[in-house]
Protein backbone atom coordinates (compact mmCIF):
# COMPACT_ATOMS: atom_id res chain seq x y z
CA UNK A 1 0.00 0.00 0.00
CA UNK A 2 2.79 2.44 0.92
CA UNK A 3 4.66 1.63 -2.29
CA UNK A 4 1.56 2.19 -4.39
CA UNK A 5 0.81 5.52 -2.69
CA UNK A 6 4.39 6.62 -3.25
CA UNK A 7 4.11 5.74 -6.94
CA UNK A 8 0.87 7.72 -7.18
CA UNK A 9 2.42 10.83 -5.62
CA UNK A 10 5.48 10.64 -7.85
CA UNK A 11 3.39 10.29 -10.99
CA UNK A 12 1.06 13.12 -9.96
CA UNK A 13 4.03 15.37 -9.20
CA UNK A 14 5.59 14.58 -12.57
CA UNK A 15 2.35 15.54 -14.33
CA UNK A 16 2.23 18.86 -12.47
CA UNK A 17 5.86 19.61 -13.36
CA UNK A 18 5.10 18.79 -16.99
CA UNK A 19 2.46 21.54 -17.00
CA UNK A 20 4.95 23.96 -15.41
CA UNK A 21 7.42 23.27 -18.23
CA UNK A 22 4.74 23.71 -20.89
CA UNK A 23 3.52 27.04 -19.49
CA UNK A 24 7.01 28.24 -18.63
CA UNK A 25 6.06 29.11 -15.08
CA UNK A 26 5.19 27.50 -11.78
CA UNK A 27 1.78 27.88 -10.19
CA UNK A 28 1.02 31.52 -9.20
CA UNK A 29 4.05 32.81 -11.10
CA UNK A 30 3.84 35.35 -13.92
CA UNK A 31 5.87 35.53 -17.12
CA UNK A 32 6.08 37.87 -20.09
CA UNK A 33 5.01 35.15 -22.54
CA UNK A 34 1.42 33.94 -22.37
CA UNK A 35 1.08 30.20 -23.10
CA UNK A 36 -2.33 29.42 -21.59
CA UNK A 37 -3.58 28.86 -18.06
CA UNK A 38 -4.26 26.00 -15.69
CA UNK A 39 -7.86 24.90 -15.69
CA UNK A 40 -8.17 22.29 -12.95
CA UNK A 41 -7.90 18.58 -13.66
CA UNK A 42 -9.58 15.93 -15.71
CA UNK A 43 -11.50 13.20 -13.86
CA UNK A 44 -9.29 10.72 -12.06
CA UNK A 45 -7.93 7.91 -14.20
CA UNK A 46 -6.55 4.56 -13.04
CA UNK A 47 -3.09 3.85 -14.46
CA UNK A 48 -1.33 0.52 -14.16
CA UNK A 49 2.22 0.92 -12.87
CA UNK A 50 4.55 -1.99 -12.22
CA UNK A 51 2.44 -4.67 -10.56
CA UNK A 52 -0.31 -2.36 -9.30
CA UNK A 53 -2.59 0.53 -10.21
CA UNK A 54 -2.86 4.13 -9.00
CA UNK A 55 -5.43 6.90 -9.47
CA UNK A 56 -4.11 10.18 -10.87
CA UNK A 57 -5.73 13.43 -12.04
CA UNK A 58 -4.34 14.80 -15.28
CA UNK A 59 -3.89 18.59 -15.21
CA UNK A 60 -5.86 20.52 -17.80
CA UNK A 61 -4.57 23.61 -19.65
CA UNK A 62 -6.94 25.96 -21.48
CA UNK A 63 -6.68 28.88 -23.91
CA UNK A 64 -3.36 27.79 -25.40
CA UNK A 65 -2.35 30.21 -28.20
CA UNK A 66 -2.10 28.53 -31.64
CA UNK A 67 1.50 29.68 -32.04
CA UNK A 68 2.40 27.79 -28.87
CA UNK A 69 0.60 24.55 -29.79
CA UNK A 70 -2.04 24.02 -32.44
CA UNK A 71 -3.43 21.01 -30.55
CA UNK A 72 -3.28 22.49 -27.07
CA UNK A 73 -1.61 20.73 -24.18
CA UNK A 74 -1.26 16.93 -24.16
CA UNK A 75 0.77 15.06 -21.59
CA UNK A 76 3.73 13.03 -22.78
CA UNK A 77 3.86 11.17 -19.48
CA UNK A 78 0.28 9.85 -19.63
CA UNK A 79 -1.06 9.96 -23.16
CA UNK A 80 -4.71 10.19 -24.15
CA UNK A 81 -6.66 7.03 -23.22
CA UNK A 82 -3.55 5.44 -21.66
CA UNK A 83 -4.38 2.94 -18.93
CA UNK A 84 -0.97 1.45 -18.13
CA UNK A 85 2.60 2.68 -17.90
CA UNK A 86 5.13 1.66 -20.52
CA UNK A 87 6.95 -0.36 -17.90
CA UNK A 88 3.84 -2.36 -17.10
CA UNK A 89 3.19 -2.83 -20.80
CA UNK A 90 6.68 -4.27 -21.27
CA UNK A 91 6.16 -6.51 -18.23
CA UNK A 92 2.90 -7.95 -19.57
CA UNK A 93 4.45 -8.48 -22.99
CA UNK A 94 7.38 -10.30 -21.37
CA UNK A 95 5.00 -12.52 -19.39
CA UNK A 96 3.20 -13.37 -22.62
CA UNK A 97 6.57 -14.15 -24.21
CA UNK A 98 7.46 -16.47 -21.34
CA UNK A 99 4.30 -18.52 -21.80
CA UNK A 100 1.34 -16.92 -20.04
CA UNK A 101 -1.63 -17.18 -22.41
CA UNK A 102 -3.36 -13.90 -23.27
CA UNK A 103 -6.65 -15.18 -21.84
CA UNK A 104 -5.01 -15.76 -18.45
CA UNK A 105 -4.11 -12.13 -17.77
CA UNK A 106 -7.65 -11.18 -16.67
CA UNK A 107 -8.03 -13.69 -13.79
CA UNK A 108 -4.38 -13.49 -12.74
CA UNK A 109 -3.77 -9.74 -12.68
CA UNK A 110 -7.13 -8.01 -12.29
CA UNK A 111 -6.77 -7.53 -8.53
CA UNK A 112 -3.25 -6.18 -8.94
CA UNK A 113 -3.68 -3.67 -11.77
CA UNK A 114 -7.15 -2.34 -11.01
CA UNK A 115 -10.64 -2.83 -12.34
CA UNK A 116 -10.30 -0.39 -15.24
CA UNK A 117 -6.99 -1.68 -16.62
CA UNK A 118 -7.13 -3.22 -20.09
CA UNK A 119 -6.46 -6.93 -19.65
CA UNK A 120 -8.57 -8.50 -22.39
CA UNK A 121 -6.79 -10.87 -24.82
CA UNK A 122 -7.00 -8.31 -27.62
CA UNK A 123 -5.45 -5.56 -25.47
CA UNK A 124 -2.58 -7.85 -24.44
CA UNK A 125 -1.88 -8.77 -28.06
CA UNK A 126 -1.59 -5.07 -28.93
CA UNK A 127 1.42 -4.91 -26.63
CA UNK A 128 3.34 -6.93 -29.21
CA UNK A 129 3.25 -4.19 -31.85
CA UNK A 130 6.72 -3.07 -30.76
CA UNK A 131 8.01 -6.55 -31.60
CA UNK A 132 7.12 -6.02 -35.25
CA UNK A 133 9.05 -2.75 -35.41
CA UNK A 134 12.02 -4.36 -33.66
CA UNK A 135 11.95 -7.31 -36.06
CA UNK A 136 11.77 -5.12 -39.17
CA UNK A 137 14.75 -3.04 -37.99
CA UNK A 138 16.75 -6.17 -37.12
CA UNK A 139 15.93 -7.78 -40.48
CA UNK A 140 17.43 -4.84 -42.38
CA UNK A 141 20.54 -4.34 -40.27
CA UNK A 142 23.85 -4.57 -42.18
CA UNK A 143 26.14 -7.55 -41.58
CA UNK A 144 29.80 -6.83 -40.97
CA UNK A 145 32.78 -9.09 -40.54
CA UNK A 146 33.30 -12.65 -41.73
CA UNK A 147 31.25 -15.72 -40.88
CA UNK A 148 33.07 -19.05 -41.01
CA UNK A 149 30.20 -21.46 -40.34
CA UNK A 150 26.48 -21.25 -41.04
CA UNK A 151 23.77 -23.34 -39.41
CA UNK A 152 20.53 -23.41 -41.35
CA UNK A 153 17.28 -25.18 -40.58
CA UNK A 154 13.54 -24.65 -40.67
CA UNK A 155 10.64 -25.58 -38.45
CA UNK A 156 6.88 -25.32 -38.64
CA UNK A 157 4.46 -23.43 -36.43
CA UNK A 158 0.74 -23.91 -36.05
CA UNK A 159 -0.18 -20.48 -37.36
CA UNK A 160 -2.98 -19.23 -39.59
CA UNK A 161 -6.23 -21.00 -40.35
CA UNK A 162 -7.03 -24.45 -38.97
CA UNK A 163 -4.65 -27.15 -40.20
CA UNK A 164 -2.28 -24.51 -41.67
CA UNK A 165 1.37 -24.43 -40.75
CA UNK A 166 3.91 -21.67 -41.22
CA UNK A 167 7.52 -22.48 -42.09
CA UNK A 168 10.15 -20.39 -40.31
CA UNK A 169 13.62 -20.51 -41.88
CA UNK A 170 16.49 -19.72 -39.51
CA UNK A 171 20.17 -19.05 -40.18
CA UNK A 172 22.74 -18.93 -37.38
CA UNK A 173 26.31 -17.76 -38.07
CA UNK A 174 29.65 -18.27 -36.34
CA UNK A 175 31.89 -15.24 -36.79
CA UNK A 176 35.68 -15.12 -36.93
CA UNK A 177 35.84 -14.77 -33.13
CA UNK A 178 33.76 -17.90 -32.56
CA UNK A 179 30.59 -16.11 -31.47
CA UNK A 180 27.19 -17.37 -32.59
CA UNK A 181 24.76 -14.85 -34.01
CA UNK A 182 21.23 -15.03 -35.37
CA UNK A 183 21.58 -13.81 -38.96
CA UNK A 184 18.20 -14.44 -40.54
CA UNK A 185 14.70 -15.52 -39.67
CA UNK A 186 12.06 -15.51 -42.38
CA UNK A 187 8.72 -17.02 -43.18
CA UNK A 188 8.94 -19.33 -46.16
CA UNK A 189 6.80 -21.57 -48.31
CA UNK A 190 7.93 -24.83 -46.82
CA UNK A 191 11.68 -25.43 -46.99
CA UNK A 192 11.82 -24.99 -50.75
CA UNK A 193 14.81 -23.96 -52.83
CA UNK A 194 13.08 -20.68 -53.70
CA UNK A 195 12.44 -19.84 -50.04
CA UNK A 196 15.99 -20.66 -48.95
CA UNK A 197 17.45 -18.78 -51.92
CA UNK A 198 15.56 -15.67 -50.88
CA UNK A 199 16.89 -15.93 -47.32
CA UNK A 200 20.49 -16.44 -48.45
CA UNK A 201 20.33 -13.64 -51.00
CA UNK A 202 19.09 -11.27 -48.31
CA UNK A 203 22.20 -12.13 -46.27
CA UNK A 204 24.36 -11.34 -49.27
CA UNK A 205 22.62 -8.03 -49.89
CA UNK A 206 23.11 -7.03 -46.24
CA UNK A 207 26.87 -7.53 -46.40
CA UNK A 208 27.63 -11.27 -46.31
CA UNK A 209 29.60 -11.07 -49.56
CA UNK A 210 32.33 -13.58 -48.69
CA UNK A 211 30.94 -17.10 -48.66
CA UNK A 212 31.09 -19.04 -45.37
CA UNK A 213 33.47 -21.98 -45.44
CA UNK A 214 30.96 -24.59 -44.24
CA UNK A 215 27.19 -24.83 -43.87
CA UNK A 216 25.60 -27.30 -41.45
CA UNK A 217 22.05 -28.49 -41.98
CA UNK A 218 19.74 -31.46 -42.20
CA UNK A 219 18.56 -33.34 -45.28
CA UNK A 220 16.31 -30.60 -46.70
CA UNK A 221 17.16 -30.59 -50.40
CA UNK A 222 15.95 -27.00 -50.82
CA UNK A 223 18.71 -25.67 -48.56
CA UNK A 224 21.57 -27.39 -50.38
CA UNK A 225 20.30 -26.39 -53.82
CA UNK A 226 19.97 -22.78 -52.66
CA UNK A 227 23.50 -22.81 -51.19
CA UNK A 228 24.94 -24.07 -54.49
CA UNK A 229 23.19 -21.20 -56.22
CA UNK A 230 23.99 -18.32 -53.83
CA UNK A 231 27.24 -19.49 -52.15
CA UNK A 232 28.65 -22.13 -54.53
CA UNK A 233 32.03 -22.37 -52.74
CA UNK A 234 30.50 -23.13 -49.34
CA UNK A 235 30.96 -26.77 -48.42
CA UNK A 236 28.15 -28.91 -47.02
CA UNK A 237 28.06 -30.77 -43.71
CA UNK A 238 24.94 -32.82 -43.08
CA UNK A 239 23.67 -33.51 -39.58
CA UNK A 240 24.63 -36.94 -38.26
CA UNK A 241 21.70 -37.01 -35.86
CA UNK A 242 19.26 -36.78 -38.77
CA UNK A 243 21.12 -39.49 -40.69
CA UNK A 244 21.04 -41.77 -37.65
CA UNK A 245 17.26 -41.35 -37.38
CA UNK A 246 16.80 -41.92 -41.10
CA UNK A 247 18.74 -45.19 -41.00
CA UNK A 248 16.91 -46.46 -37.90
CA UNK A 249 13.59 -45.58 -39.50
CA UNK A 250 14.27 -48.20 -42.18
CA UNK A 251 15.04 -50.99 -39.72
CA UNK A 252 12.92 -53.28 -37.53
CA UNK A 253 13.07 -52.38 -33.86
CA UNK A 254 14.91 -55.58 -32.97
CA UNK A 255 18.01 -54.21 -34.76
CA UNK A 256 17.88 -50.69 -33.37
CA UNK A 257 20.12 -51.22 -30.33
CA UNK A 258 22.98 -52.80 -32.27
CA UNK A 259 22.81 -50.38 -35.21
CA UNK A 260 22.58 -47.37 -32.89
CA UNK A 261 25.77 -48.55 -31.19
CA UNK A 262 27.62 -49.00 -34.49
CA UNK A 263 26.41 -45.65 -35.80
CA UNK A 264 27.69 -43.98 -32.63
CA UNK A 265 31.17 -45.42 -33.17
CA UNK A 266 31.08 -44.41 -36.82
CA UNK A 267 30.06 -40.85 -35.99
CA UNK A 268 32.86 -40.46 -33.43
CA UNK A 269 35.59 -41.96 -35.67
CA UNK A 270 38.88 -40.05 -35.27
CA UNK A 271 39.78 -40.10 -38.99
CA UNK A 272 37.91 -40.15 -42.26
CA UNK A 273 39.52 -43.47 -43.20
CA UNK A 274 38.33 -45.08 -39.96
CA UNK A 275 34.87 -43.60 -40.42
CA UNK A 276 34.59 -45.11 -43.90
CA UNK A 277 35.93 -48.46 -42.68
CA UNK A 278 33.21 -48.57 -40.03
CA UNK A 279 30.62 -47.49 -42.59
CA UNK A 280 31.56 -50.32 -44.95
CA UNK A 281 31.45 -52.83 -42.10
CA UNK A 282 28.01 -51.68 -41.01
CA UNK A 283 26.67 -51.73 -44.57
CA UNK A 284 27.93 -55.31 -45.00
CA UNK A 285 26.30 -56.27 -41.68
CA UNK A 286 22.99 -54.69 -42.73
CA UNK A 287 22.89 -56.31 -46.16
CA UNK A 288 23.63 -59.71 -44.64
CA UNK A 289 20.38 -59.30 -42.71
CA UNK A 290 18.34 -58.17 -45.70
CA UNK A 291 18.41 -54.46 -44.76
CA UNK A 292 19.67 -53.05 -48.05
CA UNK A 293 17.49 -49.93 -47.80
CA UNK A 294 19.14 -48.90 -44.55
CA UNK A 295 22.62 -49.54 -45.99
CA UNK A 296 21.81 -47.43 -49.07
CA UNK A 297 20.52 -44.63 -46.82
CA UNK A 298 23.77 -44.65 -44.84
CA UNK A 299 25.90 -44.38 -47.98
CA UNK A 300 23.88 -41.73 -49.84
CA UNK A 301 25.35 -38.21 -50.07
CA UNK A 302 28.37 -39.51 -48.20
CA UNK A 303 30.69 -36.58 -48.99
CA UNK A 304 28.31 -34.22 -47.21
CA UNK A 305 28.79 -36.15 -43.97
CA UNK A 306 32.59 -36.23 -43.81
CA UNK A 307 33.43 -32.62 -44.73
CA UNK A 308 34.13 -31.93 -41.05
CA UNK A 309 37.38 -33.95 -41.25
CA UNK A 310 38.87 -31.03 -43.21
CA UNK A 311 38.24 -28.70 -40.28
CA UNK A 312 39.82 -28.45 -36.80
CA UNK A 313 39.11 -31.40 -34.53
CA UNK A 314 38.11 -29.03 -31.73
CA UNK A 315 35.20 -27.88 -33.89
CA UNK A 316 33.83 -31.34 -34.70
CA UNK A 317 31.51 -31.37 -31.71
CA UNK A 318 29.88 -28.24 -33.18
CA UNK A 319 29.86 -29.46 -36.79
CA UNK A 320 28.55 -33.02 -36.53
CA UNK A 321 24.97 -31.96 -35.86
CA UNK A 322 22.59 -29.03 -36.11
CA UNK A 323 22.21 -29.06 -32.31
CA UNK A 324 23.08 -25.35 -31.96
CA UNK A 325 20.02 -24.46 -34.00
CA UNK A 326 17.86 -27.39 -32.85
CA UNK A 327 18.28 -26.21 -29.25
CA UNK A 328 16.68 -22.93 -30.34
CA UNK A 329 13.70 -24.78 -31.78
CA UNK A 330 13.18 -26.80 -28.60
CA UNK A 331 12.90 -23.59 -26.56
CA UNK A 332 10.53 -22.08 -29.10
CA UNK A 333 8.31 -25.17 -29.15
CA UNK A 334 7.92 -25.09 -25.37
CA UNK A 335 6.40 -21.62 -25.69
CA UNK A 336 4.35 -22.09 -28.86
CA UNK A 337 2.88 -25.38 -27.63
CA UNK A 338 1.32 -23.42 -24.77
CA UNK A 339 -0.42 -21.20 -27.33
CA UNK A 340 -1.68 -24.17 -29.39
CA UNK A 341 -2.36 -22.04 -32.48
CA UNK A 342 -1.44 -18.50 -33.43
CA UNK A 343 -4.07 -17.07 -35.73
CA UNK A 344 -1.87 -14.50 -37.48
CA UNK A 345 1.31 -15.97 -39.07
CA UNK A 346 3.13 -12.62 -38.85
CA UNK A 347 2.51 -12.45 -35.10
CA UNK A 348 3.89 -15.97 -34.79
CA UNK A 349 7.08 -14.84 -36.52
CA UNK A 350 7.50 -11.86 -34.20
CA UNK A 351 6.92 -14.03 -31.14
CA UNK A 352 9.53 -16.56 -32.28
CA UNK A 353 11.97 -13.73 -33.04
CA UNK A 354 11.69 -12.37 -29.51
CA UNK A 355 12.02 -15.86 -28.04
CA UNK A 356 15.20 -16.57 -30.01
CA UNK A 357 16.74 -13.25 -29.01
CA UNK A 358 16.12 -14.15 -25.37
CA UNK A 359 17.57 -17.63 -25.85
CA UNK A 360 20.63 -16.19 -27.59
CA UNK A 361 21.81 -14.78 -24.27
CA UNK A 362 22.75 -18.35 -23.27
CA UNK A 363 24.62 -19.32 -26.46
CA UNK A 364 28.25 -20.22 -25.94
CA UNK A 365 31.02 -19.73 -28.45
CA UNK A 366 32.70 -22.61 -30.23
CA UNK A 367 35.81 -24.36 -28.93
CA UNK A 368 39.28 -23.17 -30.00
CA UNK A 369 38.17 -19.98 -31.76
CA UNK A 370 41.82 -19.22 -32.62
CA UNK A 371 41.61 -21.99 -35.23
CA UNK A 372 39.10 -19.92 -37.19
CA UNK A 373 41.81 -17.43 -38.16
CA UNK A 374 43.87 -20.28 -39.63
CA UNK A 375 40.90 -21.41 -41.70
CA UNK A 376 40.25 -17.91 -43.00
CA UNK A 377 43.94 -17.53 -43.85
CA UNK A 378 43.68 -20.58 -46.11
CA UNK A 379 45.48 -23.17 -43.98
CA UNK A 380 44.48 -26.77 -44.62
CA UNK A 381 43.36 -29.39 -42.11
CA UNK A 382 43.31 -33.16 -42.55
CA UNK A 383 41.50 -35.39 -40.08
CA UNK A 384 41.16 -32.37 -37.84
CA UNK A 385 44.87 -31.56 -37.70
CA UNK A 386 46.77 -28.76 -39.39
CA UNK A 387 48.69 -30.36 -42.27
CA UNK A 388 52.46 -30.53 -41.84
CA UNK A 389 53.39 -27.83 -44.35
CA UNK A 390 50.91 -25.39 -42.81
CA UNK A 391 52.04 -26.30 -39.31
CA UNK A 392 55.65 -25.41 -40.19
CA UNK A 393 54.60 -22.17 -41.85
CA UNK A 394 52.44 -21.15 -38.89
CA UNK A 395 55.33 -21.62 -36.44
CA UNK A 396 57.97 -19.93 -38.60
CA UNK A 397 57.24 -16.32 -37.53
CA UNK A 398 57.40 -17.35 -33.88
CA UNK A 399 60.75 -19.07 -34.42
CA UNK A 400 62.19 -16.02 -36.18
CA UNK A 401 60.91 -13.74 -33.41
CA UNK A 402 62.55 -15.95 -30.84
Amino acid sequence: MLTREGARKMLQAALELEVDDFLGRARYQRTNEYRGYRNGHLPERTIGVGMGAVDVSLPRVSDVPPEVSADGFHSDIVSRYQRRSRTQGRLLARLYLEGLASGDFEPVFRALVGETAALSPSSILKLKEDWQQEYEAWKKRPLRGRYVYLYADGFYLKAGADQDKTAVLVVLGVDELGHKELLAMERGYRESTASWSEVLRSLKERGLEEAPLLAIGDGALGLWAALDEVFPTTRHQRCWNHRRLNVLDKLPKRLHAEVRKQLGALTEAPTRQECERLRDGLCTWLRARGQGRAAACLQSDWEDFVALYDFPEEHWVHLRTTNPIESIFSGVRLRTNATKRLRVPENALYLVFKLVLRLSLNWRGINAPNQLRLLLAGHQFQDGQLVLEDARASTLPQAVGA
